[in-house]
């Protein structure tokens, strides 16, 4: 099938209306994704779809009604305003059967283009509808009053490219293939911009049929919820416009849901399901706390920013020539860095300030919203001397450079009322290292966060009660005695040589009160060839 080529465009913004227009007539083959609420239309965006579905499934699903024209047209534009505010992607509406006569559906599309809707479907069935995977022998609209229906449509649209298309359910009512051409034909005629051919069946053989038999008159979209099977490519071959994912964010949200509900009635605690969950991080950034932070800047007296700094000066020798041309918190995971990493995380809490401190391969260091302070003396020195260069005021997170971690241990160590919080793991414990600490309360199943808090005495280098992970928070007064501290130690000659473990162990010492998070597990500390290969399980 020979499809439609976009007319170029001025440079001006290009309309949602004409995005969708252009991509039913592009010649490549377009996706659209389902959405049905603002939330899931953030996430479609994020995921790189160039539009969305909204599907009336979905929405109906999601407010708890059936698709049966429960959900009134009104209450459908309010859902779809909320896509329409949360995304800047074109949005094709299920209009169903346009809610009526054609008086109902230019209501409809009137206030679909005032509200910057780029498209409507409509179905030639009988209002009210009954979903098209319901029954059999599901009646049909008459052709002429259908196509009455869009040319109301046509006429009444504000915007010239805002897009019509006619769903063809003669397959769907058992009617056969030459009643869906003959509708197609006719509603073409009418005005329609694109047709819909809809299958219940497993496979696309009727569908590839119908393509072939209607040719290039309209752009084509097919929706293969059914016939899941049969492979893209095919579809395409058979001249498809788009396809839609109709429901299928929603039918992802069931599963997750139950799941998550049953573990939780099951087990009675929250560490059962907190690493599966998307983090409350991920939440605000999806609602667009970010950027009401960046309007309070801009229009409330001045906050100082959550900062990060990340200790990545070192190359990482035991990793070999893998590291011969970069520091090792460059290494890929899955495709981004381990920095990379940590970045997103980061970011997804909310921090805006985030500082590594580099080295070794200093030019080699990259990640979107960083900014690099170089320790000239990295060979010699130590992981004080990278945190005295980077340490300011305010809330600060610290990590070495070579960790990962699930970001809702961010959550955790926020959570505690201490200045300064490390999180430990006490599935090492016992264990020779650098990194072993002894703490005022071992873990145990039976510890009480709420009530009971483990406190770090020292850092011992053996034994002890788990590994620090390499991850910390200090509030913006931690902070700042952090700081007294790394100066004290500078002032004495001690803090080139020193790490970590040496200035908090000395401010344990001195009486400071620095917890400890007990994690297990969902973290790695890449140190080697094998950590690397294993690093996916902490991701």
């Amino acid at each position: 099938m020979q499809k439609h080529v976009a007319l170029d465009r001025a440079s001006a913004p290009v309309s949602r209306f004409t995005r969708l227009r252009e991509l039913l007539q592009r010649p490549d083959l377009a996706f659209l994704m389902e959405a049905h609420s603002g939330l899931s239309a953030k996430i479609v965006e994020e995921a790189g779809f160039e539009g969305i579905w909204a599907s009336g499934l979905s929405m109906s699903a999601a407010l708890g009604v059936r698709d049966n024209n429960e959900l009134s047209w009104t209450q459908v534009l309010d859902m779809l305003e909320y896509m329409s505010d949360a995304s800047s992607l074109p949005i094709l509406v299920d209009g169903d059967t346009g809610y009526g006569n054609f008086n109902n559906f230019r209501r409809f599309v009137a206030k679909l283009c005032d509200r910057g809707i780029a498209g409507v479907c409509i179905e030639d069935k009988i209002f009210p509808k009954t979903n098209s995977f319901l029954g059999e022998n599901q009646p049909l609209a008459d052709i002429d009053e259908f196509c009455g229906k869009i040319k109301a449509g046509k006429d009444t649209q504000s915007h010239p490219d805002f897009q019509i298309v006619a769903r063809v359910e003669a397959l769907i009512a058992g009617r056969g293939l030459e009643e869906a051409l003959k509708r197609a034909h006719a509603y073409a005629d009418a005005g329609a911009d694109a047709i819909v051919i809809h299958s219940k069946k497993s496979t696309a053989d009727e569908i590839i049929e119908f393509c072939r038999e209607f040719g290039d008159r309209t752009p084509v979209i097919l929706i293969p919820t059914k016939y899941y099977r049969t492979p893209t490519e095919k579809l395409r071959e058979a001249g498809a416009s788009m396809i839609i994912w109709a429901n299928h964010n929603l039918r992802a949200s069931i599963r997750a849901m139950r799941d998550t509900c049953a573990v939780l009635r099951e087990h009675q605690t929250l560490l059962e399901v907190e690493s599966d969950v998307a983090p409350l991080g991920d939440v605000f950034s999806l609602a667009g706390s970010q950027e009401l932070e960046e309007a309070e800047k801009r229009y409330l007296a001045a906050t100082a920013p959550r900062r990060a700094i990340v200790l990545a000066a070192t190359r990482g020798e035991e990793l070999g020539d893998l590291t011969l041309d970069r520091p090792k918190c460059m290494l890929p995971v899955r495709g981004t860095s381990l920095l990379g990493r940590q970045v997103e995380a980061l970011t997804r809490h909310g921090v805006a300030d985030i500082r590594v401190v580099v080295g070794y391969k200093a030019d080699a260091v990259e990640a979107p919203g960083i900014s690099l302070v170089e320790n000239a003396e990295y060979q010699t020195s130590g992981e004080a001397q990278s945190l005295s260069l980077a340490l300011g005021e305010g809330d600060t997170i610290v990590s070495y450079g070579d960790i990962l971690y699930r970001p809702f241990f961010l959550a955790m160590l926020e959570d505690r009322e201490e200045d300064i919080v490390l999180a430990v793991d006490p599935r090492l414990s016992g264990r020779a290292g650098r990194d072993a600490v002894a703490c005022t309360l071992p873990f145990s199943d039976d510890l009480d966060p709420d009530a009971e808090t483990p406190l770090l005495k020292g850092f011992v280098g053996e034994g002890g009660d788990g590994e620090w992970v390499g991850l910390m928070r200090a509030s913006a007064a931690g902070a700042a005695r952090l700081r007294r501290t790394l100066d004290e130690m500078a002032a004495e000659g001690s803090l080139a040589s020193a790490d970590l473990g040496a200035v908090l162990t000395r401010m344990a010492a001195a009486g400071e009160r620095i917890g400890v998070v007990y994690v297990t597990g969902f973290w790695r500390n890449v140190n080697d060839l094998m950590d690397l290969a294993q690093a996916r399980d902490a991701v």
